[in-house]
């Protein structure tokens, strides 16, 4: 025997042994059975290639708590005016809405808070201004975190002006994602730093065989100013949100917070900051005595690796089963996990009125064909499917029976349910419901309703291309 076939049989061997292990390390993870079946199936069709998305963006970290519980308590630890659901009055909550407060109270560790001025924006210029405004008056601190930074116009602007009031004397601190914010120039971040800017990045990627974790990453926006006003939604810092690109202007929801609700998204930050700084940041004057503004609560539910349970989307189930009117949903990309789904044609089969708005073109190909696949059960249930025409919608919004409102990071997908760090405004107030509702009607403007005769007449190779990205609907 020569030493090529040696080498040849000791390759195959350790090839074998390795396409076993992660097979087994998948099984014992106990996930879902589709998306063990899906990575059993990449591995065996596509052995090399699987291996190495396998170890990119396949294993589960979700058991590790990459950010620690015993930290995440002693950050909420803190003298905050918490609401006693047990004590609101009953003009000011439904039983529906008592039932969702206390399930993200209990899977979440959501506090919730009373008392809140809201504002919404729906377009980048209304958004950037409030932002910009708030940030320009800062006079103690500013906590600004997004997935995405770009290099553009927009996002230097921003630069200059946190540039310019670290220089004056505010503390600026700044979350990015390392991949989400692949493009920025290391002169950008090191301008920034220069100025006195604390800046860091969410779960940068290391080449190393054990560290490489590309999948867990930080979607969420979140932004705090002197812990009195703060905004969160689904829109990044970039060009698009005002002038467009190949899709159009990007359509996106924002909202804007004063009051004890503040508190939630600071807190938030804070546990987002002690994961890429490790330092604990517990000091009373990050949480300011707020005011009490209007008869509404707030919950801010974060949902990723950190969490036991698929915070968002088991929110989002609930308040959906329980709708006794109407449910509407914005969101780019609709591929959810099937507790969502089904209790979206639930809802639809009992006669609610449920609609669902997308984009008709997508920045992700792959995941618009994978979303098509769900539109025919959705039609047969009798849920209203819209493809939104005028520009791109990138909107992350559920509002249910003038009562229940949800506004955040979070896509109704699989990435947003299991693999990414999320955030959501989950808002019970009737105002802010009717205010969403009617953006949602707006939009309808500019889209146009698809009927099951319809959308049954697309082609087989349509169908078929649409079908195949769905087997990757586990594993996006």
């Amino acid at each position: 025997m020569n030493v090529i076939t040696i080498l040849s049989w000791t390759f195959s061997a350790i090839y074998i042994f390795t396409i076993i292990s992660i097979i087994v390390v998948i099984l014992l993870d106990n996930r879902e059975p589709i998306k063990s079946l899906a990575w059993v199936t990449v591995l065996v069709m596509l052995p090399v290639l699987g291996i190495i998305l396998y170890f990119f963006v396949g294993r589960d970290f979700r058991k590790q708590k990459i950010i620690s519980r015993k930290s995440i308590r002693k950050i909420k630890d803190r003298p905050i005016p918490e609401c006693d659901i047990s004590k609101v009055d009953t003009h000011i909550l439904t039983q529906q809405q008592k039932n969702l407060i206390k399930l993200l109270m209990r899977i979440g560790e959501a506090p919730v808070y009373p008392g809140n001025k809201m504002e919404l924006y729906v377009d980048g210029p209304s958004t950037f201004n409030a932002l910009f405004h708030a940030i320009e008056n800062a006079q103690q601190h500013i906590h600004i975190e997004f997935f995405i930074f770009e290099d553009d116009k927009i996002s230097n602007a921003l630069r200059e002006l946190l540039i310019k009031k670290a220089k004056q004397g505010v503390r600026v601190r700044m979350i990015y994602d390392y991949l989400g914010s692949w493009r920025l120039p290391k002169s950008y971040i090191q301008s920034l730093r220069d100025a006195g800017v604390y800046v860091r990045s969410f779960l940068p990627v290391r080449f190393r065989w054990a560290r490489i974790k590309i999948n867990y990453r930080n979607h969420r926006k979140v932004v705090v100013v002197d812990g009195k006003i703060g905004f969160t939604g689904g829109l990044n810092i970039a060009d698009r949100y005002l002038v467009g690109n190949k899709l159009g202007k990007w359509r996106d929801t924002f909202v804007r917070i004063e009051g004890s609700a503040v508190h939630g998204l600071q807190s938030n930050f804070l546990i987002d900051w002690f994961f890429v700084d490790r330092k604990l940041i517990v000091d009373p004057k990050y949480y300011p005595e707020m005011p009490y503004y209007e008869d509404n609560l707030v919950q801010f539910v974060a949902s990723g690796p950190d969490s036991d349970w698929p915070n968002i989307m088991c929110g989002l189930s609930q308040a959906i089963m329980t709708a006794t009117k109407y449910v509407y949903m914005h969101t780019p990309y609709f591929m959810p996990p099937e507790v969502v789904t089904s209790a979206v044609c639930t809802a639809a089969l009992s006669g609610i009125d449920v609609r669902l708005l997308v984009p008709e073109k997508s920045d992700s190909p792959l995941s618009a064909a994978a979303t098509k696949t769900y539109i025919t059960r959705l039609l047969e249930a009798g849920v209203r499917v819209y493809f939104y025409t005028g520009n791109f919608l990138h909107s992350k919004c559920v509002v249910i029976d003038d009562m229940i409102s949800s506004v955040g990071s979070a896509n109704l997908d699989e990435r947003s349910s299991n693999q990414n760090f999320e955030l959501n405004a989950f808002i019970y107030d009737t105002d802010t419901a009717q205010l969403l509702k009617q953006y949602f009607w707006h939009d309808l403007e500019s889209s146009y309703e698809l009927t099951l005769s319809q959308w049954e007449k697309r082609s087989r190779w349509a169908r078929l291309k649409e079908s195949f990205a769905r087997l990757f609907v586990p594993l996006m």
